[in-house]
């Protein structure tokens, strides 16, 4: 196999879906940054979560806004679902697995505060059911997903779907979007 000849296969595909993504997202996108600045002004909260290498996005969002991103100011109020081990194998092995976002959005989130959940596919199961206890508290329940939205679609508003069947790609534009949104965020909190 010719790895250089890969890597630029890889690379054209991932050129081929920012250019997607950027022609498909532009609306939602918009409506769930304003959805967060929203939040932010408000005192609220954004609440990151997902499974798997979505769980590491949400870490990493939620510290960009907590921390920082490019610039030395307050820090922004972001927390990351997928972190507390604790709660998360307690909730699962006492509850269900499918009820380990839920729980914590039950017990942590307010009307003011906006849950973003993150699912390649659009149909993880606890991502699901943490949006419906999002909307049933009557926060914002947002969500970034791939392919069609799968089960998202209806659910989360906004919800930024990266169009692309390929969960690596989408997992690259997920982050791409994330730090987007982080970027504004910081810039809006700097005024």
């Amino acid at each position: 196999m010719n790895a250089a000849a890969f890597l630029a296969e890889q690379v054209t595909e991932h050129r081929a879906v920012v250019d997607a993504t950027l022609i498909a997202v532009g609306d939602s996108f918009s409506r769930l940054v304003t959805a967060c600045s929203d939040a932010l002004a408000q005192g609220g909260k954004i609440l990151f979560f997902g499974n798997g290498g979505s769980a590491a996005d949400a870490q990493h969002l939620a510290a960009e806004l907590v921390v920082r991103y490019r610039i030395n100011r307050r820090p922004l109020a972001a927390l990351a679902l997928t972190t507390d081990t604790s709660i998360l194998t307690a909730c699962g092995n006492d509850f269900s697995y499918d009820d380990i976002f839920a729980r914590q959005i039950e017990a942590v989130m307010r009307p003011v505060d906006v849950a973003i959940g993150i699912s390649t596919s659009g149909n993880s199961a606890n991502v699901v059911n943490a949006l419906k206890a999002a909307r049933a508290i009557g926060g914002v329940a947002a969500g970034l997903a791939g392919h069609d939205g799968g089960a998202l679609r209806g659910l989360a508003e906004p919800l930024v779907v990266v169009p692309s069947p390929v969960t690596a790609r989408i997992q690259e534009m997920h982050i791409m979007l994330g730090h987007a949104l982080c970027d504004l965020l910081e810039r809006q909190a700097e005024r």
